[in-house]
């Protein structure tokens, strides 16, 4: 019997979450098509124009990306066995090597070397944890705190004195090119008759494929590929076996420490793109913090996917919306959406009270009467409240999902080889 079919065997014999489906291809079609039907219905109710409209889901869409291909890049290191809270160290890397490169050599080359900025935080957070040994934790907050410094000081070496730039943020970068499905940009007259779910429908479709980016398109295109790659190649299987069980993998011949640092570098240079987004595509210009806590918000879409690619995109898109909504017209878009967070709720206690599950299901039917007090109630949600609205979201959807999730059994555990 060969190595990968040994190991394809124990792989199969790892447990699903308690509870849990695998979210298939017809799975994540249906949830779309849902919430498009429940948006469609919020912005029938309540009149709330931009819970569709092009502009919002453009919005959502860039607020998405950078989240998403954070959470790709803990997917990665975590499937590998090593936790990477480096994440976000690992985005202002891309941001600013991104720039600089940008900005020096062309796009195209800030792009290449954005990624290779984030890879090589990468590097050397797998350098810290796999080969030396050191907490992942500690290797990881360490990253976040090192990267500012660093890009503050190479800010500060590139630009100081540079008109409209300075130690804090650089010149305006030349901008990827972006590319539209031709004939879609007509349905903005179909999008304004404002009809049940087809406008709905018109407004999505423009926003999803009118004037996107060259990096928007690889970046979704790199979740397919991750599936792919992790789930269907043996270089994938031998990846995922170091984070499930790293001893018996190395008993059947496979060199753990080679597969983390494969994981962990791959996940800095996911990162490093996301970081390349933040400065080349929704701003043409570098500017400090401008991660504002996305690697972590992209480790909770990955917590929230189960460690799979499908459910992060729906977590990060999740996140996404939110965070747009609140950037465009906050309270207004946000407080239309509390008749169908309501609904959702509800029918989530329904669910769990018939599966016994009494805890989540008191807890769901609580949340889900409090939205619908706070809509009836309230005329208009407080800024701050809308401001906090992406970060209650990641809370209260990974509290209610947590008893649902597993991680790759070594996931943070150290190893040392033939110990």
């Amino acid at each position: 019997m060969s190595t990968d079919t040994m190991l394809s065997t124990a792989a199969a014999d790892v447990p699903p979450a308690a509870g849990r489906r695998r979210l298939g291809t017809a799975r994540i079609l249906l949830i779309i098509a849902g919430a498009l039907v429940g948006l469609s219905l919020v912005h029938l109710l309540t009149g709330a124009n931009d819970v569709t409209s092009q502009g919002a889901i453009q919005a959502a869409l860039q607020a998405a990306i950078p989240l998403g291909l954070a959470g790709l890049g803990g997917l990665w290191a975590e499937r590998a066995g090593v936790v990477n809270i480096g994440l976000e160290g690992q985005m202002i890397l891309g941001t600013w090597f991104g720039a600089w490169g940008s900005l020096q050599y062309g796009p195209w080359i800030g792009l290449l070397l954005g990624i290779l900025g984030g890879a090589a935080g990468g590097l050397i957070h797998a350098v810290a944890t796999v080969t030396f040994g050191v907490d992942h934790i500690i290797s990881g907050v360490a990253m976040t705190i090192l990267a500012p410094g660093l890009a503050r000081y190479l800010s500060f070496l590139a630009w100081n004195g540079t008109p409209g730039a300075g130690p804090t943020q650089s010149p305006t970068v030349k901008p990827l090119p972006s590319v539209s499905v031709p004939f879609v940009n007509r349905l903005e007259g179909l999008e304004k008759h404002h009809w049940f779910v087809i406008s709905d429908l018109a407004g999505v479709l423009r926003g999803l494929l009118v004037d996107v980016s060259v990096v928007t398109i690889l970046a979704v295109a790199l979740i397919p590929l991750t599936w792919f790659l992790l789930w269907r190649t043996s270089f994938g299987l031998r990846v995922r076996s170091v984070g499930e069980d790293p001893r018996a993998a190395e008993s059947l011949g496979i060199n753990v420490y080679l597969y983390k640092y494969y994981g962990v570098i791959i996940s800095g240079a996911m990162a490093g793109l996301g970081g390349v987004f933040l400065s080349t595509v929704s701003s043409v210009i570098y500017r400090e913090g401008q991660t504002g806590g996305r690697g972590y918000i992209g480790l909770a879409a990955m917590i929230f996917g189960n460690w799979r690619p499908g459910g992060l995109a729906l977590g990060a898109s999740l996140f996404g919306y939110t965070d747009a909504l609140q950037l465009r017209r906050g309270s207004e878009s946000v407080h239309a959406l509390l008749i169908l967070v309501g609904a959702l709720l509800l029918a989530l206690a329904v669910w769990e009270l018939r599966r016994r599950n009494t805890v989540l299901a008191i807890s769901s039917g609580v949340l889900g009467i409090l939205s619908y007090v706070t809509y009836f109630t309230v005329d208009k949600i407080p800024t701050a409240l809308v401001q906090a609205a992406p970060y209650i979201t990641v809370l209260v959807v990974l509290a209610l999902a947590a008893q649902r999730l597993r991680m790759p059994a070594a996931d943070g555990k150290p190893y040392r080889r033939g110990g």
